[in-house]
């Protein structure tokens, strides 16, 4: 949800998430004009800076390790296209085979287990697409200068959990009370 706020005191943007109570992101004109109640203070590491080339720069890793971390996510990302492509042959091959047969050479079992197997190639391919989807989302963040905080404590998410899981957004006692809400 975005909201907008203009006036004589302050003009500023306000992002929220449906599921998450405080302000995703605020963004406020005349900051020494807005009372505290207006957004949420920053955790004092997470901070907004500015780099050297005037960016917002939010992100508690310096950038050699945001580099390292880049080429981390590009070599997982090659991976899973790797891994698609892969498995788009397998679908091939199972429909030129499955062509092949006669309906008089094929038992409907064994008909219904290839089908099976193609099904699964097919979902497995997008979960391997809706993955890379996550590894741009990282590579964005990364280009933003917003990666390693997490959206829901706005906390640096540690170093060894993104090095695990490098397109993760959210910190590990974030994604405990995640799985502990159900």
């Amino acid at each position: 949800m975005l909201e907008c706020s203009s006036g004589p005191q302050r003009a500023g943007v306000r992002i929220t998430h449906p599921f998450i109570e405080s302000p995703v992101l605020t963004v406020m004109a005349n900051d020494d004009t807005h009372s505290e109640d207006d957004a949420p203070d920053a955790p004092l590491h997470a901070q907004s800076e500015t780099d050297e080339d005037g960016e917002e720069r939010r992100t508690p890793f310096s950038d050699e390790e945001l580099e390292h971390f880049r080429e981390l996510i590009l070599q997982r990302r090659r991976e899973a296209k790797s891994e698609i492509e892969q498995m788009r042959k397998q679908v091939e091959q199972a429909k030129e085979q499955s062509d092949d047969n006669t309906a008089y050479g094929i038992h409907m079992a064994d008909a219904g287990t290839d089908a099976m197997e193609r099904e699964k190639l097919h979902l497995m391919i997008a979960r391997q697409q809706k993955y890379i989807g996550y590894l741009n989302r990282a590579l964005e963040r990364i280009d933003n200068k917003t990666y390693g905080i997490c959206r829901v404590t706005g906390e640096p998410i540690a170093k060894e959990r993104l090095e695990a899981v490098p397109h993760t957004e959210i910190s590990i006692e974030a994604k405990r009370k995640e799985n502990a809400n159900g």
